[in-house]
């Protein structure tokens, strides 16, 4: 069951195929890549004495080098701990740690990064790019490790918004059954179709590489090694039926460049990691046309609990398309995802509470943390922390996190519910809606506005449409939203900030 195998297979059956790309060019083949790959396996093997089991942290930008290692690290039967290279060095530093990995494979600089804090458990760092690292390919060539659908692949560090990251454990089965899903139900890919790496292959972008593998497509990696609408439009016309993962933020930037390309050059455009807004997806279906997919899931159940068909976007004709448009969709296939109040049991449709899933894409537990597998895995079911609704045709709606509930005078209150009435008005970048402490009323609605609206304006926007007990009860204007690696918006830095302002005294 090693993930390693779909490579190898592709390198003797259709050795000649294109496999790997920077930019417009083909830099590797399936023959040429699968055989690098067995040969850095062995390195990995055989000159770093590292066994079946033990983990190899990859901290490195978007490259083809990237895949390579990623694949001899499964080749090896190894498990990869891919970390964000926008990390600090002593967040990297902490994952290396707690992953217990001996060997971190870095891009250049990054080693300096993380240098300061490397802990004493880790016995080699590798440059990619150096003659240490070019010499590991010298190696002989060997057969993929045996591994079972249990073992441990990738350890899926969370962006630790709240703390610090947990390790999900995502097994060889895991990332197999969330390819599958993929192929199935949100972009079918042909041999040779491409898939474009503009978000971090560490997390998102980097689900996608096994799907494509399978079913013999390119891998290509924007010569930035990240993302740039103009390189993307670009790389779009060079690469016809390409598909992209996205953020919602990446989306809409997009969807504001003056760069194009011709639509029907694009596969598919597949937005998650964070809700999109109804606003923003309908200015992205009016640009793209149907070639749009969004997909919900977490790092513990990996891209993979609901997804939102290109079909269901694009399906203006159908009576309720606006709610679905404004919906994370249906459950993939390979999954059981209820909605359930505090005491776990069953919600009807239309009553909001944390959607919880069960199915082999679910990640067994957390690396070495046994309370928080516990308090996330309770009877076989994923509590995810995300608060949803059923509507009466099983399409599921992010309310909110749960932690961002606002309950002013008892009342609850989505932060979403009032983000997307805010973001109708043409002057309003961003926003992010908080609660703030109050002895009156427990908390009150504050909505932090990136753009150049009145206070007065979006007040008359949320009296023509939510209840007046929702509408915020404070606007407060700034240059943008903080947001973290992959595009989220930080609303824990956002209560700091409210605090301290609150707290200030007057002038």
């Amino acid at each position: 069951m090693n993930l390693a195998l779909w490579l190898e297979r592709a390198g003797k059956s259709h050795a000649a195929c294109p496999a790997l790309a920077t930019g417009t060019r083909v830099v590797r083949s399936y023959g040429e890549a699968a055989m690098r790959v067995a040969r850095l396996a062995d390195a990995l093997r055989s000159q770093l004495h590292l066994k079946p089991g033990d983990r190899v942290a990859i901290a490195a930008k978007n490259s083809v080098d990237y895949f390579e290692t990623l694949y001899a690290i499964w080749h090896a039967g190894l498990a990869a701990v891919p970390a964000n290279a926008k990390l600090h060095g002593a967040e990297l530093g902490f994952i290396l740690e707690h992953s217990g990995a001996r060997v971190c494979i870095a891009s250049k600089g990054l080693d300096a990064e993380i240098a300061p804090h490397a802990p004493k458990s880790l016995e080699r760092m590798i440059v990619i790019g150096s003659r240490e690292y070019e010499n590991l390919f010298s190696a002989d060539a060997i057969a993929p490790a045996p591994r079972e659908g249990s073992d441990l692949a990738w350890l899926f560090y969370t962006s630790g918004t709240t703390g610090r990251p947990k390790g999900a454990m995502l097994t060889h089965r895991n990332l197999a059954q969330s390819s599958f899903a993929y192929l199935t139900e949100v972009d079918p890919a042909s041999p040779q179709d491409p898939i474009l790496h503009a978000a971090p292959m560490s997390h998102g972008s980097g689900l996608y590489i096994m799907p494509h593998v399978m079913r013999l497509g390119v891998n290509v990696v924007p010569e930035s090694g990240g993302f740039e609408p103009e390189e993307i439009f670009s790389l779009f016309k060079a690469w016809p039926r390409a598909s992209m993962f996205a953020a919602p933020t990446m989306v809409k930037r997009l969807v504001e460049s003056a760069a194009d390309c011709p639509s029907e050059n694009i596969r598919t455009i597949i937005w998650g990691g964070a809700p999109m807004y109804f606003e923003d997806a309908l200015r992205a279906l009016e640009r793209f046309g149907p070639r749009l997919a969004q997909i919900y899931g977490q790092g513990e159940s990996p891209m993979t609990i609901t997804n939102l068909s290109k079909g269901d976007i694009a399906g203006r004709e159908h009576p309720r398309w606006r709610e679905r448009l404004a919906s994370a969709g249906k459950p993939y296939a390979c999954l059981d995802v209820k909605v359930v109040d505090e005491e776990g049991r069953d919600l009807p449709p239309n009553e909001a509470g944390e959607i919880v899933c069960r199915g082999d894409v679910v990640m067994p537990g957390y690396w070495n943390n046994p309370e928080a597998t516990a308090s996330s895995l309770k009877d076989g079911w994923l509590h995810t922390g995300d608060v949803g609704a059923y509507d009466t045709d099983g399409y599921l709606t992010l309310k909110d996190r749960s932690k961002d509930l606002i309950i002013s005078g008892g009342s609850n209150i989505y932060p979403r519910e009032v983000e997307e009435v805010l973001l109708k008005h043409p002057a309003v970048r961003e926003v992010s809606v908080i609660g703030r402490p109050d002895k009156e009323w427990g908390e009150v609605v504050v909505a932090y506005v990136a753009g150049e609206a009145k206070a007065g304006e979006l007040d008359a926007l949320c009296l023509n449409a939510i209840a007046r007990f929702k509408r915020p009860k404070d606007y407060v204007f700034i240059d943008a939203l903080p947001k973290n690696n992959y595009g989220k918006i930080l609303k824990t830095e956002l209560r700091a900030m409210d605090e301290k302002r609150v707290s200030r005294p007057l002038s």
